[in-house]
């Protein structure tokens, strides 16, 4: 039977100022996205009803997964597309802040696209992935990006910025443990420690004018609140620092943080302080930025 397939790859929140609260009730946000070598995969073929296979129990496979609600919304705006059955095999972590659900959302879409005669194209494709997800537009094309609004406004970087951070390789860690991106931003607007949207503006501008700083350095607003509840993250992080001057930043929502590789370093030393911290569920991934 005709099988086709999409790669989902991770991406990364190089930088993520959070500035307030929205009236509908989603958080603005302004934050430098981008894609990494690290990617699920999601087969679709032909069938008489809509299905999910997953190769990671964990995972729920009815219609709370982002790539069944996909494919409702894909049908919603198109009624006559074919309709099939999924097979996910995940290599992304759930719960890392690492936008795996919303990248497998996104290649679902362009899946069916593809299956369907008469494609629907990029700019119709960007408007379903905002009804299934904040940040599920960015994947639709996975190309770096700042992201702006509640995340569906997208605005591709200069070419010396993309290929500044292209190649670059990153260092991602994840404890045992997720936070749920909800978790997250209630924590924040609990504490109501936002940034100011011309500060960060500002400070996005400024790193864009010279894009060979580190933007780790521009900072995450989740990371404070995240990492003052989960106090096992920034403990063992500093133990890292300590030991190897390999500084990490959180991504998205957390729990996953990453770091950019120094020329020389020994990732079985992070591992292992980390270990000492965090347990042997510790996930340790080197990729580059696409």
């Amino acid at each position: 039977m005709f099988v086709i397939f999409e790669t989902a790859p991770a991406k990364l929140n190089l930088s993520l100022a959070v500035t307030g609260l929205r009236e509908d009730g989603f958080h603005e946000l302004l934050s430098l996205v981008a894609s990494i070598n690290l990617a699920d995969r999601l087969e679709f073929k032909k069938a008489m009803q809509w299905g999910l296979l997953c190769d990671d129990a964990s995972l729920a496979t009815d219609r709370t997964n982002l790539v069944l609600k996909a494919a409702e919304v894909y049908q919603a705006q198109r009624p006559d597309t074919v309709v099939g059955e999924f097979n996910l095999k995940k290599l992304i972590p759930s719960g890392a802040g690492l936008g795996g659900g919303s990248s497998d959302a996104a290649a679902a879409l362009r899946l069916l696209d593809r299956a369907n005669p008469s494609p629907l194209g990029d700019k119709t494709l960007l408007q379903l992935a905002a009804k299934v997800g904040s940040d599920c537009p960015y994947f639709i094309k996975s190309t770096t990006a700042i992201m702006s609004g509640r995340g569906e406004n997208l605005e591709t970087v200069s070419p010396q910025v993309a290929t500044s951070l292209k190649g670059r390789r990153v260092m991602i860690v994840k404890p045992p443990f997720g936070v749920a991106t909800q978790d997250a931003y209630g924590l924040l607007a609990k504490s109501k420690a936002y940034v100011s949207p011309s500060a960060a503006k500002q400070k996005l501008q400024d790193w864009l004018s010279q894009p060979a700083a580190d933007p780790s350095l521009l900072g995450n607003t989740l990371e404070p609140v995240v990492f003052n509840k989960y106090l096992a993250l920034p403990v063992a992080l500093a133990e890292v620092s300590r030991t190897t001057g390999i500084n990490f930043r959180m991504t998205g929502s957390g729990s996953a943080c990453f770091a950019f590789c120094p020329a020389k370093f020994d990732a079985q030393v992070v591992r292992q302080i980390l270990e000492r911290g965090w347990g042997k569920g510790v996930w340790v991934c080197e990729t580059e930025i696409l």
